[in-house]
């Protein structure tokens, strides 16, 4: 019985933590919109992610990826306002580039504003979908 008192002790703690680091890293996450198949990965702070199979670029803030695709665009520089991140993208050819604004609405809902540059395109069944310029996404 005292194991199993110790082992809920020990599993709660670990749960405040998860929740905790959410909390005050909110630009520190895995973000997908399954509408369009896409989702960012961010690490705002370390500025320490690599994009799979394309390690040429180095470390970087994060990226805006397409589900069952190579395609995506980089974020090559951001800045945290509070609740707000402006970032600097260019897609992974280097010919387009944007600036936007990823606001963490709360715990779980991000929306991310394009707000000059060029527009957001993915890969589609061989064509480019355009993405909307405001675009909400959910945290995993």
């Amino acid at each position: 019985m005292k194991k199993f008192f110790l082992f809920l002790t020990v599993f709660q703690v670990a749960l405040l933590s998860v929740s905790a680091q959410k909390a005050d890293k909110p630009f520190r996450a895995y973000l997908y919109n399954n509408d369009y198949e896409v989702f960012m990965r961010l690490d705002l702070y370390s500025e320490n992610i690599i994009v799979p199979g394309q390690d040429l670029y180095g470390e970087l803030p994060g990226y805006l990826g397409k589900m069952h695709n190579s395609f995506c665009w980089l974020i090559t520089s951001s800045k945290i306002d509070g609740k707000t991140a402006e970032l600097k993208m260019i897609n992974d050819y280097g010919s387009e580039d944007l600036t936007a604004t990823l606001t963490a609405e709360n715990d779980s809902l991000y929306v991310l504003k394009q707000i000059e540059g060029s527009t957001l395109k993915v890969p589609k069944e061989g064509k480019w979908q355009k993405l909307p310029s405001k675009l909400v996404f959910k945290r995993r």
